[in-house]
């Protein structure tokens, strides 16, 4: 049987980005903290953690927190079910979304459903391609993904389109593309990536031009609204959704440079636990989608 106490240290470690915040969130010593996970690795018969700045999961280290993940979510429902089961403060739940996402639809689609469950959520951002690493990985319950296998244990369900643009300012686009996208512009403009998981602008320069330049001069900004300002201020151009870019687009602030949008297909992944609250968080995650996003 699983010693819940040693997962419980092994998970803190990785939530709090080390061993001695783990000891003060858990109030135990950091050598109390160390000597659980070492315990925990020795009945496991498996390294769990690499010691690293911040510490990292092993494959196995993944499949447990992920195991001790579930087991929580499943007795906090339980808790909220039977108010004299011991369950104390709020109920937490760990989500996955894209960056682009959160500064659109997500957070109105989730209001009510926060507000109603008095529910704390823990938000992970990052690319939408990348998102389902998350929930694969055990730290997240659910993600917006643009994947759309579930992976090994979760379900996933469509929510919709989001298109892209390519964009910059007016003043941009006549200083670098005078003549529309050709190879030599490309490889002398300043393109703008989210981060340097973002392929978006190299999707939009492939379609254009059939390859894109082996060698970009790019800004990385992983801030949604920064990205947009940089954008307007005429600095580089990007890739937006349309939720994002339209106000920008009307008042004459930025320009289309691509001939069409780029449409991302966007999923809802969770774990497939019979679990009440991640239900209703799937519930208004999907119903907020489809009155937000292109069907």
């Amino acid at each position: 049987m699983l010693d819940y106490k040693l997962l419980e240290a092994m998970a803190a470690v990785v939530q709090e980005g080390g061993f001695e915040r783990a000891a003060t969130v858990l109030h135990l010593t950091q050598s109390a903290v160390s000597q659980r996970v070492r315990l925990l690795e020795e009945r496991a018969g498996s390294v769990l953690l690499v010691r690293a700045t911040p510490p990292r999961l092993t494959p196995a280290g993944r499949a447990l927190l992920r195991h001790y993940r579930q087991v929580c979510r499943l007795e906090q429902d339980l808790a909220s079910a039977l108010p004299l089961a011991g369950g104390e403060g709020r109920a937490e739940l760990r989500v996955g979304v894209n960056a682009d996402s959160l500064a659109t639809w997500f957070l109105d689609a989730v209001r009510k459903f926060v507000e109603r469950e008095d529910v704390l959520l823990q938000l992970s951002v990052d690319d939408q391609d990348q998102t389902h690493r998350l929930l694969a990985d055990g730290e997240v319950a659910g993600c917006v993904s643009a994947l759309a296998e579930p992976a090994r244990g979760c379900r996933a369900v469509r929510l919709g389109r989001m298109d892209y643009r390519l964009l910059g300012s007016p003043a941009y686009a006549a200083r670098w593309f005078p003549d529309g996208i050709t190879a030599e512009a490309a490889a002398r403009a300043p393109f703008l990536f989210y981060n340097r998981k973002d392929d978006l602008q190299n999707k939009f320069l492939r379609r254009a031009l059939g390859a894109a330049p082996e060698r970009l001069n790019v800004h990385y900004v992983p801030s949604p609204e920064k990205y947009a300002e940089f954008i307007a201020a005429g600095l580089a151009c990007g890739s937006l959704p349309d939720q994002q870019s339209l106000p920008y687009v009307l008042e004459g602030k930025m320009v289309e440079l691509s001939a069409a949008p780029e449409s991302v297909d966007l999923y809802w992944h969770c774990w497939d636990l019979d679990s009440d609250l991640l239900q209703r968080c799937t519930e208004a995650v999907v119903r907020g989608a489809l009155e937000s996003l292109e069907q």
